[in-house]
């Protein structure tokens, strides 16, 4: 089966699931995988093309998502027009941490993505008059789509989150499929093989290090802002290092580079603590094993090559 059709039919199957299957609960955790993709799609970016090992991506979601949480609340700005504010400063802080680690690589580069995202996080936490302190952002305005038939109200239901984070998801998968084959990916992808050869090659590296992570916070921001929009309220324990590390996790298990090993690794990291609920006091333990056993067999992930390395 050729990749297009593989594509075709899981996007069609995902679209018609609501049809088949109605539990509100098993939406909302579908909905939240699909969160995930696009937070592994935007970290793939990152770390799978352009090489750049981080560990705080969970400060640009939670940007993203507390940008969208403050126009709302204190604004009165809708959903939709709130989208492009949480992307740009996402990408805009996103760009700043890049701008301030351009001379450092490897695991100096970790350590300050890991000390930006908990910057943010207790940031947000002690910036109570305008964050809410570990309280939150309260009251956020939920997505309202204006029909013939009058304007529908996105409300708590389960089904229209589901499609948004869809299709979000698909907008955005299909937007890196055109970019994977594009000068600026494939610069990216040299930078992440040898910066030196890059370089004199004629491509300017910093320059290309400051887009990707742009452009991988531009996709946590959305992220954020759709999450901030079904949850209603935001508070800082939602923007933890875990999430940071299980985002990371998702891309190296599909497989560094890959867009479909993304949303494989999100799919499967996402989903299995769910399937794993009946065995509560094991499911950590499982969820570890099945890890450490796919590194050791197959550590360039489901869909990825042995050819990449992480700078």
């Amino acid at each position: 089966m050729s990749a297009a059709r593989a594509w075709s039919l899981g996007a069609a199957g995902a679209l018609l699931l609501p049809l088949l299957h109605q539990d509100p609960y098993h939406l909302d955790v579908l909905t939240t995988v699909w969160l995930y993709s696009l937070l592994a799609l935007g970290l793939n970016i990152i770390v799978g093309w352009a090489g750049l090992l981080h560990l705080g991506y969970a400060a640009f979601f939670a940007i993203g998502a507390y940008t969208y949480a403050l126009l709302s609340v204190k604004l009165g700005c809708p959903f939709w027009l709130g989208i492009a504010p949480a992307m740009a400063a996402a990408a805009l802080g996103a760009a700043l941490v890049g701008t301030t680690a351009l001379r450092v690589r490897g695991d100096y580069l970790a350590i300050v993505t890991l000390g930006f995202g908990e910057i943010v996080r207790i940031s947000v936490t002690n910036l109570g008059p305008w964050t809410g302190g570990p309280n939150g952002v309260l009251g956020i305005g939920h997505p309202r789509l204006w029909t013939p038939h009058g304007v529908f109200d996105f409300g708590v239901a389960s089904l229209p989150y589901y499609y948004l984070a869809l299709a979000a998801l698909l907008l955005v998968a299909g937007v890196c499929w055109r970019l994977e084959r594009s000068r600026v990916a494939r610069a990216w992808m040299a930078v992440r093989e040898d910066e030196m050869v890059a370089a004199c090659v004629g491509i300017p590296v910093p320059q290309m290090k400051l887009l990707a992570q742009a452009c991988g916070g531009a996709l946590a921001g959305l992220a954020g802002a759709i999450f901030a929009a079904k949850q209603g309220t935001v508070t800082p324990d939602s923007f933890d290092f875990v999430l940071s590390v299980m985002v990371l996790a998702m891309v190296v298990l599909g497989g560094r580079g890959s867009i479909r090993g993304a949303i494989v690794g999100a799919l499967l990291l996402g989903a299995l603590p769910e399937l794993l609920r009946g065995a509560n006091q094991y499911r950590m333990l499982i969820f570890g094993l099945c890890m450490v056993l796919m590194m050791r067999w197959r550590p360039q992930g489901f869909f990825g090559t042995r050819h990449g390395r992480t700078a």
